[in-house]
């Protein structure tokens, strides 16, 4: 950094823990000694930063630290599912401080769910202080993060063209963060402490089929925000199986959670969604199992071209199908082995999501707080006008 380097970046480095002092600032960035005490006396005055000085008397840093305020704010994450939507309120850090996990009917418009959802969101901040300062959502398929709609989205029919802002603004005027699920899976996975992949391809596989990808350390969204749509494309061995998309032969007719559940239903289980099918399987009935893997094995068909042209060094297993992780990922392997190079394959893991069933409500959440707490959004808010 140079001179330059503004209060939003002397913050990142904070937050980050790469400085914990001004010393380490100036050593970072190369400002001057004056230039970074008004830096960091100006994100203290905006509650973004704590000194030292004022957590000694509870224990806290030595004088002379430089802390980030968690508690400056809350996001809201709100990750819509075709038959549920998942709630929840988190700090700054990215703690859950509230959460409301409910099913809703199949096929439901977005004008009956949505302003339920403002109203469960409502309930939920009443016991919350800190200001809201934004809001992560996402939905399954392609959507318009400009506009804040789904663009094209089969599992969620009707939906396509909605504006959403609106009925989220009743909740909160704040930034809306709009991004389709497979993504904000990704997202959590480079979220939180501890090692983050550098290249990675994110499975959801539920409902539907959906990868997010992680390239270099970024999720690469693609040029319509369709990158890693795996679940409609043709595969040979779909022949001609019609699919919700309205075309034919898409992976999802054979793989996808709908198309299992149906032939679970087939065979004379009972089963009315993907996580039934699940349960099923790991109470050992031999259908379910039976489907899993084969689900596994058709995903593991064109994983393999993904893992020969990207070279992952990780493959995250997550959704519904992801709660079988090790007979689900028996399946893919068998596949991914068979079809990959050796050489793509030599060092590559797989693992479940980290975040397990809360990776959706983990991945809106840092969408939101990535946003929130980028340097050039720091700084605009530090200079934007104080308004009564």
């Amino acid at each position: 950094m140079s001179e330059m380097a503004s209060a939003g970046e002397l913050l990142e480095l904070v937050r980050t823990g790469q400085a914990s002092t001004r010393t380490d600032l100036r050593r970072l960035t190369g400002l001057s000694r004056t230039a970074v005490v008004a830096r960091v006396s100006a994100l203290v005055d905006a509650g973004l930063l704590l000194l030292g000085e004022e957590l000694a008397s509870t224990g806290g840093r030595p004088p002379g630290a430089l802390v980030f305020n968690h508690d400056a704010g809350v996001v809201l994450a709100v990750a819509i599912g075709r038959s549920r939507s998942q709630l929840a309120v988190f700090d700054l850090e990215g703690r859950e401080l509230a959460g409301d996990t409910r099913d809703h009917g199949v096929g439901i418009s977005a004008q009956e769910l949505m302003p339920q959802l403002a109203e469960r969101l409502t309930a939920m901040l009443a016991d919350v202080e800190p200001p809201v300062l934004g809001i992560g959502m996402s939905l399954p398929g392609i959507v318009d993060p400009e506009k804040i709609v789904s663009v094209d989205s089969p599992v969620m029919g009707g939906w396509d063209g909605v504006d959403l802002a609106p009925y989220l603004r009743q909740v909160a005027d704040v930034p809306i963060y709009l991004a389709n699920d497979a993504d904000v899976l990704a997202r959590s996975e480079l979220f939180g402490p501890g090692e983050k992949p550098r290249n990675a391809l994110v499975v959801k596989a539920s409902t539907g089929l959906g990868m997010g990808v992680i390239a270099d350390g970024r999720i690469i969204p693609g040029a319509m925000g369709a990158a890693g749509e795996i679940g409609h494309t043709r595969l040979d061995s779909a022949g001609e199986l019609p699919c919700r998309c309205g075309s034919t032969g898409c992976l999802e007719t054979i793989a996808g959670g709908w198309a299992l559940v149906a032939r679970l239903v087939e065979s004379g289980v009972q089963a009315g969604h993907v996580r039934d099918l699940v349960a099923s399987a790991l109470a050992g009935d031999a259908v379910a199992r039976g489907l899993l893997r084969e689900s596994g094995r058709h995903l593991g068909e064109l994983l393999a071209i993904a893992i020969n042209l990207l070279n992952p060094e990780v493959v995250v297993i997550g959704g519904d199908m992801g709660q079988a992780f090790d007979l689900y990922t028996a399946g893919v392997r068998e596949s991914v082995y068979a079809r990959s190079t050796a050489l793509a394959t030599r060092d590559l893991r797989f693992m479940p999501a980290t975040h397990a069933d809360s990776a959706g409500l983990v991945g809106c959440a840092a969408l939101a707080i990535d946003h929130i707490l980028a340097p050039a959004s720091v700084d605009a808010r530090l200079t934007a006008p104080i308004v009564d």
